[in-house]
């Protein structure tokens, strides 16, 4: 009975986290779509652009041409997402690399689920560019994100790394 408490009572920090990744990534892009227009871009470094993109789609703007049915599909899957990862976090709220990870990905999910709820599409605007990505991205221009997107991503490295170190402690 002590491990469900424990479980349970540790749940608040890792939504805690969630929540202050979706008010930065909704932040962020309301001071882009109150900054630039669609298409706009503003050089910031030699590899590095602030940029107002729309995705219809997934990562790599997948699905992006499909007729408007995507939109509801990601913002389904985002919610199922959503209640898979709380239910996990109340099962191992303890385990705080794996909590952490998975409350990276739940608040940038979230963030992007907002999005298509109250634009149809996701703000883009982080777009890096370097010469050696040209025989894989047009230009060497790697496809815009934003923090919802980064987060997720680190959520994911995170969640390998846990793995890798659990297999190594054996258990």
């Amino acid at each position: 009975m002590a491990d469900r408490k424990s479980g349970g009572s540790s749940l608040l920090p890792w939504l805690g986290i969630a929540l202050l990744v979706i008010l930065s990534d909704q932040l962020s892009k309301t001071l882009i779509i109150g900054s630039f227009q669609l298409g706009d871009s503003h050089t910031v470094t030699s590899f590095f652009n602030l940029v107002r993109v729309h995705n219809a789609g997934a990562a790599f703007s997948f699905l992006a041409g499909a007729s408007g049915w995507q939109r509801w599909f990601f913002i389904g899957l985002g919610l199922a997402a959503t209640v898979f990862i709380v239910w996990m976090l109340k099962q191992h709220g303890g385990q705080r690399l794996f909590s952490g990870a998975l409350a990276l990905i739940l608040g940038g999910a979230l963030g992007n689920v907002i999005d298509r709820l109250l634009h149809g599409h996701v703000i883009d605007f982080l777009q890096f560019h370097w010469d050696w990505l040209a025989p894989v991205f047009p230009g060497g221009y790697f496809p815009s994100f934003n923090i919802a997107d980064s987060t997720i991503t680190v959520g994911a490295v995170l969640l390998i790394l846990d793995e890798l170190l659990r297999v190594r402690r054996g258990g």
